[in-house]
């Protein structure tokens, strides 16, 4: 009887690793607040999940449980990759609603969970606001980019209204224009249109994407809330124009130190990584001196070409740094996936490739001194929250922006050029290990850890359930 008084959160993320990974860490606070869970994947992600931590960890408990919907997309041969955004963007509103109105017929008839009292779906899925409407129950909206990226997002129709986009022709790519500063942001001052998020990269009036984003920020607006992954220090001009455009904002990070946290020990198993970790990878980096290691990851979407691939490589090697490199088993497009024989003659004794990692660990970790990242949104707050400087290669979406952000409005990164160039990859690597530049960042990057530790997220979550999530 007790179980079906609880409150009943829907649980819905974009069906992508970065969407996934804070969406879980929120549905733990809320199951922490004695809220029942239903965390709903698309079936595809769902099987992958199975694959990556067996059958046996999901619905593990009575009050957290996990269910699907159809993505409306033919299953791909390989069940191992991340599924094309741009299909998905246009698949998903077009075949998702009715199944997941399904779903919340049948969790309401149930009669061993409560009936549903409110959605937190992930903000590019605004379909279930028609879902929530109907049922006339509170739907908040998880925007998991930066607080910098979301208004980006919010700001393409202005671009668009401005002439900034589409570019003219295929030249504009090249010749500079990209380059072109963006002045209709306020709080934005001195981005360039390469630092906005990549899908105004096209020539096309009619572009999907962009047609996707400004249809799902102008949603966004029904909303009951939204939550963003990140904290008021860290973002506040941004927040504050924010709030003028948008419902209630509630910020609720660094998520992952929040959920870490919490005190139900009972979901400490469950996890939503969509490839099997490596945990040997700790083991090796206890041998190691503090600040000693660079960590790379590339994220669970980003795809780089071979000579890429061999421009990072030789550019570690260079570095005479030791480092812990994650490879994906779909990060690097073509056939040709083999290190330069060179490469791991050069490094065999102080470096380690692993397929997939504990990140947060990882970056927790003493011997960790520098981070190369492709600056998703997930991984930066993850470093910033541990107080490691980051070497930046944003791969595409708001990347860039937070790249931009990263080493010109925090003091905490360095980039590298789209076009790797091995000695651009050494030099960055030398200045944040051993020159006087690096330990200057690493220093601001603590600053920005003990910020990330005494936000107010907790109190302002406690508000969200409070003032929304518990609204009948």
């Amino acid at each position: 009887m007790e179980m079906m008084q609880k409150p009943h959160a829907v649980c819905i993320p974009f069906p992508a690793q970065g969407h996934i990974n804070p969406m879980l860490k929120f549905a733990k606070i809320l199951h922490s607040k004695g809220f029942h869970i239903t965390f709903v994947n698309t079936e595809f992600n769902h099987q992958r999940l199975i694959k990556s931590q067996g059958s046996d960890i999901l619905n593990r408990l009575p009050s957290f449980q996990f269910d699907t919907i159809p993505d409306g997309l033919p299953p791909p041969e390989n069940f191992d990759v991340t599924q094309d955004i741009s299909s998905l963007f246009k698949s998903l509103p077009e075949n998702c609603l009715e199944p997941f109105k399904k779903l919340l017929m049948k969790l309401n008839g149930s009669k061993t969970s409560p009936r549903v009292s409110c959605i937190v779906s992930d903000g590019s899925m605004s379909f279930t606001l028609d879902a929530a409407d109907e049922l006339g129950i509170p739907d908040v909206l998880f925007w998991t980019p930066s607080a910098c990226g979301f208004l980006a997002y919010a700001h393409y129709i202005t671009l668009k209204e401005k002439g900034y986009i589409p570019l003219k022709d295929s030249a504009d790519f090249t010749n500079g224009y990209l380059d072109t500063i963006v002045d209709c942001i306020p709080s934005m001052k001195g981005m360039g249109l390469k630092d906005m998020p990549t899908f105004v990269r096209t020539t096309d009036p009619d572009d999907m994407k962009i047609n996707y984003v400004i249809r799902e920020t102008a949603r966004s607006k029904k909303a009951s809330a939204i939550i963003l992954n990140t904290f008021e220090e860290l973002e506040h001009d941004v927040l504050k124009e924010l709030s003028l455009i948008y419902p209630p904002i509630y910020t609720i990070g660094p998520l992952h130190t929040l959920s870490d946290t919490t005190e139900n020990k009972n979901l400490e198993f469950l996890s939503t990584s969509l490839w099997k970790e490596d945990t040997k990878c700790l083991d090796w980096l206890n041998s190691k001196e503090p600040n000693s290691v660079v960590y790379v990851n590339f994220g669970s979407i980003t795809v780089m070409t071979p000579q890429q691939l061999v421009e990072f490589s030789f550019g570690l090697a260079n570095s005479d740094q030791t480092f812990l490199w994650v490879i994906r088993p779909d990060l690097v497009s073509g056939d040709s996936k083999l290190f330069p024989k060179e490469f791991l003659e050069a490094t065999n004794t102080r470096g380690l490739i692993v397929s997939w990692c504990p990140q947060e660990k990882v970056l927790n970790h003493p011997s960790i001194g520098a981070f190369l990242t492709h600056c998703g949104w997930n991984s930066t707050l993850e470093s910033i929250a541990s107080g490691v400087p980051m070497i930046c290669w944003p791969f595409f979406a708001e990347q860039q922006t937070n790249c931009w952000y990263i080493c010109n409005k925090w003091g905490i990164g360095l980039e590298i050029y789209n076009n790797v160039d091995r000695k651009q990859v050494m030099n960055h690597v030398k200045t944040l290990m051993v020159e006087e530049k690096g330990k200057e960042m690493r220093e601001m990057a603590r600053i920005w850890k003990k910020k990330a530790e005494s936000s107010s997220s907790w109190l302002n979550i406690d508000s969200l359930v409070n003032q929304v999530l518990l609204r009948s």
